[in-house]
This record gives C-alpha cells, sequence and structure tokens, in this order.
C-alpha cells in the first residue's frame, strides 16, 4: 500500500475529486458496512495498471486512505475489470473458486463484494468493494441490490457532475465570447466610427471650401470611402448585438414627413454610384409610427444591395406609400433572376447571391434589414423574375400607438 506518493497518484486526483463532490458517499460507505457488518469499504478508481482509493471507510485499520494505492494485479477488481461482473464470497475458506486465490491470502480477508461503477460512454471507472477478516453472510438478494443500486447512484452522480463540469465550461466560454463581443462592438462604435466620421466630415469640408476640382475629386471619394464604411460598421454593431441576444432596438413615434429622410438616403447613395439612374414614387398622405433612424438603414441596405446586384443600364425604382394601417417601401431593379432556392437564404447573415453582381459586402445588410423589419413588427418579401426584382418592405402603421 502507497499513501503518501502524491506523485503517483497526481493523474487521478480528478477522479478522487469527483468522488469526493459525491456529497452521499460517506453515508453509503457507512451503509455498506452496517448492513454487511463488514470493517471495510471503498470507492476504487480501476485501470489497467492502477488501483486507486478515491473514498474509503475503514472500520478494521486496513490502513488505506483516499488517494491510497493498492498493487492492481494483486485485486480482484482487476479481474473486475476484465470481465465486468460483480463478485462475492461470503467465506474465502468455503468457496471452492477463491479458496486459493491469492488476493485473500495477501491481505488476510475471508468476506469480499465489489460491484464494477461505469462512466456515461460505457467505460468501466473502477469499483464499489467491501472487504472484512471475517465471513460475511452475503448470500441475500438484498445485498446484491443494495450494491448494485448504490453503484448505479455513484455511476449517475459522476455522469451529472461531468454534465455539470461541461456546462460550467460552456458558460465560461459564453462568458468570455461575450466580453470579447462587447470589446469588440466598443471598438466599433468609438474607435472606429470616430475615425470614419472625422473622414467624412473632411471630405466636406474640402468639397464646400475648396475650388480645386482634383481636391473636390479626392473629397468625393473621401466621402464615399466614409459612408460606405460607416454603414458597414452600423451592420457589424448590429450583427454582434443580435449575436449577443438583443434584440435591434427601435423607438417608435409618429413621423409626419419621412420622405425627406428618404431622400437624404438616396442622395448618399447616388454619391457612392454615381452612375445609377434611381427614380421615386411617394405616395404618404399619412404620418408613419416608426423609428426613422432604422427605416432608413432598412433602406438604405435595401437600396445599396439594388445598386450593387442591378443593371446599370436600367433605373432603380422606388414606390414608398402609407396608410391609415400599412406603410410600404418597394425597391425594384433590373438584373439577373434570383432562383428560388437562393430567396430562402438571402435573409440569413453572409449570405451572397452566387448569381448577379460580383462584387463583394460583408453580406449582413439583408439580414440587419430583416431584422429591423421583424423589429416593428413588418416582413420583407423578394418578387424576381427575368425582367425585374423587387424588394418590399411591409410593416403595420399603428397611428394610435
Amino acid at each position: 500500500m502507497k499513501n503518501d506518493d502524491t506523485s503517483e497518484i497526481k493523474d487521478f486526483k480528478a477522479d478522487i475529486e469527483a468522488i469526493a463532490n459525491i456529497g452521499s458517499v460517506p453515508m453509503i460507505l457507512e451503509i455498506i458496512c452496517r448492513t454487511t457488518g463488514m470493517g471495510f469499504a471503498a470507492i476504487a478508481r480501476v485501470t489497467e495498471d492502477r488501483w486507486i482509493a478515491c473514498a474509503v471507510k475503514d472500520k478494521i485499520n486496513f490502513g488505506l486512505l483516499p488517494g491510497g494505492e493498492l498493487e492492481v494485479l494483486t485485486t480482484i477488481c482487476n479481474e473486475i475489470r476484465q470481465h465486468h461482473q460483480p463478485v462475492i464470497i461470503s467465506n474465502v475458506a468455503l468457496d471452492k473458486k477463491y479458496v486459493d486465490h491469492h488476493t485473500p491470502a495477501k491481505y488476510a480477508i475471508q468476506s469480499y463484494i465489489s460491484f464494477p461503477i461505469f462512466l456515461k460512454n460505457g467505460a468501466f471507472f473502477g469499483t464499489l468493494c467491501a472487504i472484512d477478516p471475517q465471513p460475511a453472510d452475503l448470500d441475500a438478494p438484498e445485498i446484491a441490490g443494495l450494491f448494485g443500486i448504490y453503484a448505479d447512484l455513484i455511476s449517475s452522480n459522476m455522469i451529472a457532475g461531468d454534465q455539470l463540469s461541461d456546462y460550467k465550461r460552456e458558460l465560461e466560454t459564453e462568458r468570455k465570447a461575450k466580453e470579447a463581443q462587447e470589446l469588440f462592438m466598443a471598438i466599433l462604435g468609438h474607435d472606429l466610427l470616430n475615425p470614419i466620421n472625422a473622414v467624412g466630415n473632411a471630405g466636406q469640408l474640402l468639397s464646400r471650401y475648396s475650388a480645386d476640382e482634383n481636391i473636390k475629386r479626392i473629397a468625393k471619394m473621401l466621402n464615399n470611402s466614409a459612408h460606405r464604411m460607416k454603414e458597414m460598421v452600423e451592420n457589424v454593431m448590429d450583427f454582434a448585438r443580435k449575436q449577443l441576444g438583443e434584440r435591434i432596438s427601435i423607438d417608435s413615434h409618429s413621423i409626419d414627413s419621412i420622405e425627406d429622410a428618404l431622400i437624404q438616403v438616396i442622395l448618399e447613395t447616388k454619391m457612392v454610384a454615381t452612375d445609377v439612374d434611381i427614380t421615386t414614387e411617394f405616395d404618404l398622405p399619412h404620418a408613419v409610427n416608426c423609428d426613422s433612424r432604422r427605416i432608413c438603414q432598412l433602406f438604405s441596405n435595401l437600396l445599396s444591395n439594388a445598386v450593387k446586384h442591378g443593371d446599370r443600364n436600367h433605373a432603380v425604382h422606388i414606390k414608398v406609400t402609407s396608410t391609415p394601417s400599412m406603410f410600404s417601401l418597394a425597391i425594384s431593379n433590373s438584373g439577373t433572376k434570383i432562383p428560388k432556392e437562393e430567396i430562402a437564404t438571402l435573409f440569413e447573415p453572409f449570405s451572397r447571391t452566387k448569381s448577379g453582381s460580383k462584387k463583394r459586402g460583408l453580406g449582413l445588410g439583408l439580414f440587419i434589414a430583416s431584422e429591423i423589419a421583424k423589429a416593428h413588427d413588418g416582413t420583407i418579401q423578394v418578387f424576381s423574375t427575368d425582367e425585374e426584382t423587387s424588394f418590399v418592405f411591409n410593416m403595420p402603421n399603428d397611428l394610435s400607438n
């Protein structure tokens, strides 16, 4: 027996702790000793080359403590590891199979009982066992039933402990991932948006106060780049919030004239796509109850998509209408028909059509647009033919709210 050689048992520390974390183990070992009349009970971790005591109840001064070790080849538990069957010996001297067995002789025992313990994947863990230098009445079926129940209980507790440990690890991983995402959002919202806004402001100032045409051209490029980068950052931030479990927030109120805000989006888009003709049809006799900033973001994403994938030889047409009960925004463009199977995945994050323009983006614009639509209790539908593709956003216009 080796009780103090911690270097040899350090690999089994987790197993010993797993058993120690089962609050019912001391009571189980106590009940086993009282029920059988045996003086020593233990839970052992048994492998091909090691026998380690994980928990012990010793009333006979056997001398083994938790973490203590027996030579595995001297144990019957090693045989149980191989055949996975319980072993019950009431009286070694009267047992034909074990009367000359080396284990009772080595450890001076006359009674022995041991049941296997298995892990959740069916792997053999070790044994629940008891020994005594005197014979014991172990032939009653209640004894075998008791050991079987306790072995299963220990196994179940270990499985639950493993699952709890896995769950804690997953929670910690999720916590760290959430912290990383929040830091990422903070960097996007401050460290990136601020210089992007500065670039855009510099472009506007240059365009306004410089008479040099080359400078104006460069200023226009700065404005276009800043606008595009800001749009991408806002989409990524909204996607990150969605991944954190947050729904896109909206601040709805009645807007008497949303047309002005939508026209501003069109002007910003034309600054980037100067060669695209955009026609409009506004019919907005009624106020619109919405978050105008978010609706403009939805509109910008849909319009950017139409400009990117549409045929530059044909105009992009915009139709916006309002009624006392409905607000509708439709964007239509000519271009390659979108197959039905692609329409089904258009609003998934990082989705890109296989057909149409080869221009690449993050693949978040339509996803963010659909989330904004959902936040307004609305929908975005796609209609695509060989002649025209339309994205239509509809939402209830509840002016009473």
